[in-house]
């Protein structure tokens, strides 16, 4: 087969900008698995605008957005979407689309129709596609995602402690992974790390982003947390970090908590599984879906019990112990071959239709 896939993500300064680790990590891993597992079909990697020959078999736009044109309304090639989460649409309150993105929501959710299949992350995520947009539910196939093959248990005393060094990172530290939206829940975390008086460890691009617009809606989360860290030596931003110095935070990490309101997947919770650090999150969305039993859930809602939570979990080494094996196990029904393998049966089913 000829398989073209967009890879307009992958671009720098790219409008997904918030998404882009989320959606990079998504396209380069899907890639190299489609390329390992499936070297016989030749692989097509395009940006929008990019011409493509007429002899395409199928074409994949591995990523969307409700408010953003990431799709072409009519094409000539047989399609398939990957929609990794309608978290915007299931709570507008908070994510506002304003008049310009509800008319490109309805451009968007025609050219979705027009696709000839949709892949997505979860059940969850599924069942919101079918109620958001009116598809059957016969052409959504879910294809979970999984943690990257390095994200493992690493024993290493001198990268650890350059780690610590680099950082200043206190002994024990609860771990969050991720976006400052409003689903992901960060001033109810940061209000009961405070309360459990623990030191927090923060990742991500966005949490150290300058010239934010506080006044912007999806914003508003983002502002409280500055007002509820400045100060605070309890807590540390790192923004970015490399993912070998993610795998070895995982790693160090007394609990890894996230207590998001909703998600379509929830990839970090998989990867702290996938390096042996104890998980607490919540059942918002997907999680308790990919989760199951291999974590402490809380109620994302109650600051009392995240906090319990963290604090459950971050005094008891055997419960420690206990999660970091379930989660160890957990995490490996979760592969990229798996992901690969499901993928390329979407695609064969499309190109055997008439």
């Amino acid at each position: 087969m000829n398989i073209a896939i967009d890879i307009s993500p992958l671009k720098s300064g790219h409008y997904l900008q918030h998404r882009v680790r989320g959606t990079g990590f998504y396209i380069q891993n899907l890639r190299l698995s489609l390329e390992k597992y499936y070297s016989g079909n030749k692989y097509i990697y395009f940006n929008r605008g990019d011409s493509l020959d007429n002899n395409i078999d199928v074409v994949h736009y591995p990523y969307f957005e409700p408010f953003f044109l990431t799709l072409p309304l009519l094409s000539r090639y047989k399609t398939i979407v990957t929609v990794h989460d309608l978290t915007p649409l299931v709570f507008p309150e908070h994510f506002k689309s304003g008049l310009k993105g509800a008319v490109k929501w309805q451009i968007q959710k025609t050219s979705l129709r027009n696709a000839a299949n949709i892949v997505t992350d979860s059940e969850s995520s599924k069942k919101d596609i079918v109620k958001y947009t009116g598809i059957s539910q016969s052409k959504i196939k879910v294809v979970y995602l999984a943690a990257g093959l390095d994200f493992k248990i690493v024993d290493s005393k001198l990268k650890f402690e350059g780690l610590r060094k680099k950082y200043n990172l206190p002994e024990k530290f609860v771990l969050y992974v991720g976006d400052v939206t409003w689903n992901k829940n960060l001033p109810r975390l940061i209000e009961a790390v405070k309360k459990v008086n623990v030191s927090l460890v923060m990742v991500g691009s966005a949490l150290v982003e300058k010239d934010v617009d506080l006044s912007n809606p999806w914003n508003v989360d983002f502002a409280k947390v500055l007002g509820l860290v400045d100060g605070d030596k309890r807590i540390l931003r790192l923004g970015f970090v490399s993912n070998e110095e993610l795998i070895l935070l995982y790693n160090i990490a007394t609990v890894f908590v996230m207590p998001s309101i909703y998600e379509g997947f929830g990839l970090p919770v998989l990867e702290a599984m996938s390096c042996g650090c104890p998980v607490v999150t919540s059942k918002g969305g997907s999680l308790a879906e990919i989760a199951e039993k291999a974590c402490k859930y809380v109620d994302p809602y109650d600051v009392d019990s995240i906090a319990s939570g963290i604090s459950e979990v971050f005094n008891s080494t055997s419960l420690q112990e206990e999660l970091s094996k379930k989660g160890l196990i957990q995490s490996k029904k979760f592969t990229w071959q798996k992901t690969a393998t499901e993928t390329m049966g979407v695609y064969r089913e499309i190109t055997a239709l008439k």
